[in-house]
């Protein structure tokens, strides 16, 4: 479906499922909410489209009929920036942690109430938002252990140059550890720092995303020094940061 042009998009987001059911309500739903909506039956459809359209947002199906959803995920998280939400029929803890693990933002299980997918679709937009005038007077840059973090790039490069490829989620853990440095974070605490304040919360992706974080920060992930696990609290930040 078309927006008028007049319309102020909060987003641009993909939705790619094969029931056509599914598409229609989500892309009413998204649109109604400002969002720019464009639909897809066909995994190799979107992935052509991405090329050309600079999206925001992917919403993605796993059983898709050409192309598994997980190996979709996979392909555009490596080929962009963009934020994905797994939209699937199963409900298998299994997949939930398959699907963080390759660096999806977020898991909706069908079926699904529209408010809640709205409010992830919204959560996960609103942090990968430029900041506003509000924030320009907080830090942009925070440098740490040999590694400099931009916060309005979102990029992470280590003092040889190299750039770390972080997921959405993944930069924006870093960010609050970097926020809160030398402070036991619970996983709670973690996931209202990261507005993720829906019941539905899928409480290992913290778990998850650590994981991932400390495999591309830490010189050695299984003894990490950057950041520790308190038993029975949470984590901790425990190197020095400098906000520039």
């Amino acid at each position: 479906m078309k927006q008028d042009d007049s319309v102020i998009s909060h987003g641009n987001v993909m939705v790619v499922d094969d029931d056509q059911q599914i598409l229609d309500i989500v892309e009413r739903c998204l649109e109604d909410e400002g969002f720019r909506v464009t639909t897809f039956s066909r995994g190799r459809d979107a992935k052509i489209s991405i090329q050309s359209v600079d999206y925001d947002l992917a919403i993605i199906d796993i059983g898709l009929p050409d192309i598994d959803g997980f190996t979709l995920t996979g392909e555009l998280k490596s080929n962009s920036q963009i934020a994905v939400i797994i939209l699937s029929g199963r409900n298998e803890t299994i997949d939930k942690v398959v699907g963080l693990e390759i660096g999806a933002d977020d898991y909706v299980t069908k079926p699904f109430e529209p408010r809640e997918l709205i409010a992830r679709v919204r959560s996960l937009v609103r942090r990968l938002r430029p900041p506003s005038k509000d924030d320009e007077f907080q830090p942009r840059k925070y440098l740490f252990d040999g590694w400099e973090i931009d916060v309005d790039k979102r990029t992470l490069y280590s003092n040889t140059g190299l750039l770390a490829e972080l997921t959405s989620g993944e930069f924006d853990l870093l960010k609050i550890f970097l926020e809160h440095p030398n402070r036991v974070l619970s996983r709670d605490q973690l996931m209202d720092y990261l507005n993720r304040d829906y019941t539905a919360a899928f409480d290992r992706s913290i778990d998850i995303r650590l994981g991932r974080l400390r495999r591309k920060i830490e010189k050695d992930s299984r003894n990490p020094e950057l950041i520790k696990t308190i038993r029975n609290s949470g984590y901790i930040f425990t190197a020095k940061v400098q906000r520039k």
